[in-house]
């Protein structure tokens, strides 16, 4: 974990910004950190990523638009040189909170404690506690709990603080040992689900929820009853059909050993949700949830082992990108080498 200065110094940013912009990776844990830094100071705007892996130059017109004093980069593991640049341009410090390998940020590193300020437990030590954790222990503030702990959820991690929170919230959260049943078997869990299908809608839907779930008071309004929340329900409903039947067909797909690899295509991309529940039906397996779209295959792979370094060999001399966790992570290749990556993950597997 960062230091506790160094979370006083994230505060810090926060207490002082006039005018700040919250760019977020577009998954849970990237949305709970903006939500918590966002409830907790009342201002500014949040953007969430889209790009992948990177923030890219192409967010830099933001800078102009919003014309923010601080910048806060969530949940990224990468942020492209062009983007400091432009906020540079502008004397705009970008606070950059990440629990990624920082494995490429040496490219950045001259920017460092001038107009990049880098907090990252990987950069310091050993740990690697989610985005929303290192947000939330740095705010402190105790009535949005609830939103750190569906963040830390999100990301497979249980707090120290999911116990107290299960004591007093029992039929919103009964208390889980390990994250995964958390995530699959609690009111909470289907929170993660629902708002992770949210995010995959237009740029202007996704903006409107940002505005209603800045506004709830606690998670008791998260209903489908509450009106605010109607659009927010009918987008997860119209993904989760497609999603079940995805996982219904998963289900059906033969085993190789400890390999557990399933392929799909269609208009939309849940490699991510589909790898996680896959994993929770199959943890003695490494899991792999391929969305295949034209030439390119988006690779979702978990598994108890190091899958990052299983997954780094197996793609070794091909034309892709990779990146992740040690148990969670994530491709990218040309769908023609996918029978090549499948069969040298059998290979390392055996």
């Amino acid at each position: 974990m960062i230091s506790e200065k160094q979370l006083e110094k994230i505060k810090e940013f926060l207490d002082n910004a006039a005018n700040p912009v919250f760019f977020f990776d577009n998954d849970v844990d990237g949305l709970a950190s903006f939500l918590l830094l966002r409830r907790y100071c009342g201002k500014g705007k949040g953007i969430a990523i889209k790009s992948y892996p990177e923030l890219n130059e192409m967010y830099a017109r933001k800078l102009h638009e919003f014309q923010p004093d601080v910048v806060f980069v969530l949940d990224k593991p990468l942020i492209a040189r062009e983007f400091v640049e432009e906020a540079e341009k502008l004397n705009c410090p970008i606070i950059w909170i990440d629990h990624h390998p920082p494995e490429q940020v040496e490219g950045l590193e001259d920017k460092f404690d001038k107009s990049v300020f880098y907090f990252n437990p990987l950069y310091y030590g050993e740990s690697n506690e989610p985005t929303v954790y290192i947000c939330y222990k740095s705010i402190k503030n105790k009535q949005d709990e609830w939103i750190a702990l569906l963040g830390c959820l999100a990301d497979w991690y249980i707090p120290e603080f999911a116990k107290e929170f299960s004591a007093k919230n029992k039929e919103f959260f009964p208390y889980a040992d390990g994250p995964a049943r958390g995530l699959f078997n609690t009111p909470l869990g289907k929170i993660v689900k629902i708002l992770s299908f949210a995010l995959k809608d237009r740029t202007t839907n996704i903006v409107k929820m940002l505005r209603v779930l800045i506004d709830l008071k606690s998670y008791s309004e998260f209903s489908e009853e509450n009106k605010r929340m109607r659009n927010i329900y009918r987008r997860f409903k119209q993904i989760n059909k497609r999603y079940e039947k995805l996982i219904d067909r998963a289900k059906k797909v033969s085993k190789f050993g400890r390999l557990f690899f399933f392929t799909y295509g269609g208009p939309l991309s849940m490699s991510s949700e589909i790898a996680n529940e896959l994993f929770y039906m199959n943890q003695d397996k490494v899991v792999v949830a391929a969305y295949i779209k034209g030439i390119k295959a988006n690779v979702s792979i978990r598994g108890i082992i190091n899958v990052k370094e299983l997954v780094q060999k197996a793609l070794k001399g091909l034309d892709s990108t990779s990146g992740g966790h040690k148990n969670s992570c994530g491709a990218t290749l040309n769908v023609t080498d996918l029978p090549k990556f499948k069969r040298r993950l059998l290979r390392l597997l055996k």
